[in-house]
């Protein structure tokens, strides 16, 4: 059933109640093809970037204003195109400054637009849209002061602003936020000048606007926003990169947690490669009633659920390289994301001193040998409903740890260097990890990937216990 948005202009009331364009139009289609999430996306245009703009009163706690501009390039001829946007009345639309003749919701999410004229192949346009109303969806989430934030996996972005909603459509990413005095606005990127957009009121109160900037390619989900009485520690890298690390009242502050991710920085750049990014730092959103998001590795500045905690921070930032500089091409992708992030905690580990081989590899699959729903999902395309199953994080590490037996320490750490090195802010899939893999270490492992990240049951012993782990297991 279709939901209609009332236009701004009484001019296109007539178009807007008649439906879509014309059949005979070029659509990019409803969505990008994603054999988990068909409909997410558009597939005929290009995002380049996203100018969000929103103004938010916490006395109003369930309203949230928006004007949201996505510049793009037109991948076909486009009589129509879609963004993803779930809930919100939408005021008005403009395709290049051109009212739209149409505006449709189709679905949970999908506005369609018909713009005043149709988009050929190649153009540049810009898509404003102007909306109101209550956030609603999964990415969400209210705090008990009034606050928010919004962040969430595998969908948020639309909670809050238009998109073309899906891994692999990267774009730059500008925030522009206004809220009461005594209230902050935290976003990705690097933080941009903090003004006061109109007069103090005659008690003394007013507005002040504050500025966000992402200057590398963002993957949807990995943006977020956060208003909230936010303490703010501001500090650099040794190599300049700004820090900003923003706590919510109730959070816990650690100082020495938060000396830590310097440390995590570098040693993950040690693992990975020099760090992506030109910001770093946290957000940390829940105090101990835990009201606020679990941890997630939004792009550049991590959320966090109560405080910093090495395990979590090694995870989270270690998405930087994987999952958020290099994004999967569609959700079966997962692996290439988390199994690689949570084998970062275990490198962790290893750093601090423990025996990955004895008490976390053959502890884990001694554990589980005889348990036939441990191996059952793949790590490679696990199904819908489950793209983010236990499995990757409980085998994946377990895969990767294999791997580096069977291919060698100075193979296993090329690769993982390599893969964010080669696919520096795009996307990537796992089956061309796998041939990554295969391409660096000069050996066939087709049957190693078919057995870990395929498969559906243990993987045989030969590779269950390559060399290094075969004598231990005997033992």
């Amino acid at each position: 059933m279709r939901r209609l948005v009332a236009p701004p202009l009484a001019a296109l009331a007539l178009c807007v109640l008649t439906g879509l364009a014309p059949a005979s139009a070029a659509d990019g289609g409803p969505g990008l093809g994603d054999p988990y999430f068909p409909t997410d996306g558009n597939s005929g245009y290009d995002v380049d970037r996203y100018d969000v703009h929103i103004a938010y009163d916490p006395a109003r706690p369930d309203h949230l204003t928006g004007d949201t501009t996505v510049t793009a390039r037109a991948l076909t001829d486009l009589g129509r195109f879609h963004l993803d946007l779930t809930g919100f009345d939408v005021s008005s639309v403009t395709v290049d400054g051109r009212s739209a003749r149409s505006v449709v919701r189709e679905g949970e999410h999908e506005l369609v637009i018909t713009p005043a004229r149709e988009l050929r192949k190649g153009a540049d346009f810009s898509v404003r849209v102007r909306y109101s109303g209550k956030p609603v969806g999964e990415g969400w989430h209210p705090m008990a002061d009034g606050g928010f934030s919004i962040n969430g996996e595998p969908h948020s972005a639309t909670t809050w602003y238009p998109a073309n909603d899906h891994p692999s459509d990267k774009a730059t990413f500008r925030l522009t936020a206004t809220v009461p005095d005594g209230w902050s606005v935290v976003g990705n990127g690097r933080p941009g000048p903090v003004t006061r957009p109109g007069p103090v009121t005659r008690d003394g109160t007013g507005h002040r606007t504050f500025r966000w900037y992402e200057d590398r390619p963002l993957t949807t989900y990995a943006s977020m926003v956060a208003v909230d009485r936010f303490t703010v520690h501001t500090s650099e890298l040794p190599d300049g990169t700004p820090v900003v690390n923003a706590y919510s009242p109730d959070a816990l502050i650690d100082p020495d947690a938060e000396a830590l991710q310097e440390d995590i920085l570098g040693f993950l750049a040690s693992r990975f490669g020099p760090y992506p990014f030109s910001s770093a730092g946290a957000v940390v959103l829940a105090g101990p009633s835990g009201t606020g998001p679990v941890d997630l590795e939004t792009q550049s500045r991590p959320t966090y659920d109560t405080g910093l905690f090495d395990v979590a921070m090694v995870h989270e930032l270690a998405h930087q390289w994987y999952g958020d500089s290099v994004s999967f091409a569609d959700w079966r992708d997962g692996c290439v994301a988390e199994c690689v992030a949570t084998y970062a905690q275990w490198l962790w580990y290893e750093h601090q001193g423990d025996d990955l081989d004895r008490d976390y590899y053959l502890a884990t699959v001694q554990e589980h040998r005889t348990d036939p729903a441990f191996w059952r999902v793949p790590l490679y395309d696990p199904g819908p409903g489950r793209e983010l199953d236990s499995a990757l994080y409980a085998r994946g590490p377990l895969m990767l740890h294999a791997l580096r037996h069977t291919v060698g320490e100075a193979a296993f750490f090329d690769i993982l260097r390599t893969w964010p090195t080669r696919h520096r802010y795009g996307n990537a899939s796992w089956p061309e990890f796998e041939s990554l893999a295969a391409e660096r270490s000069h050996q066939d492992l087709r049957g190693f990937f078919t057995a870990w990240a395929h498969g559906t049951q243990i993987p045989p012993d030969r590779y269950l216990f390559p060399e290094g782990l075969s004598g231990l297991a005997r033992g």
